[in-house]
């Protein structure tokens, strides 16, 4: 598809407006724009909210793979926390702090933070990249299925809309040969040759005439508005379908527009990558019988700090007496001996400022100054051995859903071949149904004309006129049905092979 159309759709919206705001062209004028089925379809590709509902699913599918080969790398965890603790009486087990020694605690702040590193290794692991892979590339072939089912639905509702315009064409014929028929018959009517129930005759035929053509023209406009939706457009400007669609003899044979299916058909794309990708699945069944490895370590750290120093400081003051008084018993004790010992400097057991401010200094730690706690590290190795056969469930069901995608794959080719197969004899019977419809319809315009000369001249009467009427709009109508029946099963053909075979005679 040309590059150039993939601005195709902005055009076609903007092209309303550029008309409308032309100097020349009032509110209430109606612009024709010109549409061909290639530019339809490359619309229809960028805007049919299905379709683009579809192709999302390959965004998911490319996250996928990243995830697969994220889990080869070691995860990494991290959290920190703040906690605030009242002031008050603790228990420890079934003593209290106060039978310790410490009472009247303080209300304390405390942080902490811890950093974790782990890394898991198993078979399903090591494989989940290669199956993800998989996935993505079945996830692509079912969307360019989706986008080979909007172009088939594009060019039948495309065709559609041409074999109504069609319709419309022949009914508006129809209405002009009535009217002439109505004229005729008045005059005939008015020099004696024609009665007045043959006038009655025409003008019921001329009015029928007009109702078939304001079906035709709803049934028209309804295609059109179908069209417009599978493209994706809210857009009530009427459009001009500019490719033609022609007859010509199919050429081919069975096998080779079934080669060209094996190679081109979308849904079979799709059922191989699916199937390449339940291979995977196997796989990884079967690494549940594989050891599994796992290494974590673990760093923390912790900061606590009271609102209050005063008890630390009372308490380490206390405790300093205490020392000086067991020092000075200590040293009396040592004078008594028969060998006395010399005396120890309980002064420097005293509790200075010095010692107050650094006990205040220590205290200043909330909340980043952490106290280191030790490292962690562990490595284990696991192995299952039995688990209930819940493995070989596993493993067995892997291998039916495997078959199963093999027996649904040439399911659908055998289908492909039957439906190559009879869509290529139909298609060849609907080119010599419309070539013998064309035929008819040369025939029956002859006829008509010949009973139009013949009433003129008083040779035949008004029935045999209608009659001859009738057999050229049925004419008319399956000369139409069979030419876009054709069309209708090439469509068909080309949406089983997977590509045009229309030729450059067909879209230009």
């Amino acid at each position: 598809m040309p590059a150039s159309l993939l601005g195709v759709h902005r055009w076609f919206i903007g092209a309303l407006t550029v008309f409308m705001l032309s100097p020349g062209v009032s509110a209430q004028e109606v612009v024709d724009i010109s549409l061909s089925l290639e530019e339809a379809i490359a619309i229809a590709r960028q805007n049919n909210p299905g379709f683009q509902a579809t192709r999302n699913d390959e965004v998911t599918a490319d996250w996928d793979v990243r995830s697969a080969y994220g889990a080869l790398l070691p995860s990494v965890t991290s959290g920190s926390a703040i906690r605030w603790q009242g002031p008050g009486e603790q228990q420890f087990g079934s003593i209290t702090a106060q039978e310790l020694g410490f009472a009247n605690q303080p209300s304390f702040w405390s942080s902490s933070y811890s950093i974790g590193l782990s890394y898991n290794v198993s078979g399903s692991v090591l494989l989940a990249p290669g199956q993800a892979k998989a996935r993505r590339r079945a996830t692509r072939a079912q969307v360019a299925n989706a986008g080979a089912i909007l172009v088939f639905q594009v060019t039948q509702q495309y065709i559609a809309v041409l074999r109504q315009a069609e319709q419309v064409k022949v009914s508006e014929q129809q209405l002009e040969r009535t009217a002439f028929n109505l004229r005729l018959a008045q005059a005939q009517y008015e020099v004696g040759t024609a009665s007045a129930v043959e006038v009655a005759q025409a003008e019921v035929g001329a009015g029928r005439a007009e109702v078939t053509v304001l079906l035709d023209q709803n049934q028209h406009e309804t295609t059109r508005i179908r069209l417009l939706q599978l493209m994706g457009v809210d857009l009530d400007q009427p459009v001009v379908l500019t490719t033609p669609f022609r007859l010509a003899e199919p050429l081919w044979s069975r096998d080779e527009l079934y080669e060209l299916g094996l190679d081109g058909n979308p849904n079979l794309h799709a059922l191989r990558e699916n199937h390449r990708a339940s291979e995977f699945g196997v796989k990884i069944a079967k690494s549940a019988y594989l050891p599994s490895l796992s290494l974590n370590t673990s760093f923390s750290g912790f900061s606590q700090q009271a609102t209050s120093t005063d008890f630390r400081v009372a308490s380490a003051e206390a405790q300093s007496i205490t020392s000086i008084n067991n020092c000075l018993f200590q040293n009396d004790l040592f004078s008594r001996l028969a060998d006395p010992l010399p005396a120890t400097d309980c002064s420097r057991l005293a509790f200075s400022d010095a010692d107050a401010q650094a006990i205040r200094d220590a205290n200043d730690v909330f909340p980043f100054n952490f106290t280191r706690s030790p490292p962690s590290a562990t490595l284990q190795i696991s192995l299952p051995i039995f688990q209930g056969f819940s493995r070989q469930r596993q493993v067995e069901a892997a291998q039916v859903q495997r078959e199963d995608l093999r027996h649904n794959l040439r399911e659908q080719e055998l289908a492909l071949r039957a439906d190559i197969a009879t869509g290529l004899a139909t298609l060849r019977t609907a080119y010599r149904s419309a070539l013998l419809e064309e035929r008819n319809q040369a025939t029956a315009d002859e006829q008509l004309r010949l009973a139009r000369e013949r009433f003129t001249v008083g040779l035949a009467d008004f029935v045999e006129l209608l009659d001859a009427e009738s057999v050229k709009a049925e004419a008319d109508r399956a000369s139409i049905a069979a030419i876009f029946a054709y069309h209708d099963v090439l469509a068909s053909l080309e949406s089983a092979v997977g590509q045009s075979l229309r030729g450059n005679d067909a879209a230009n």
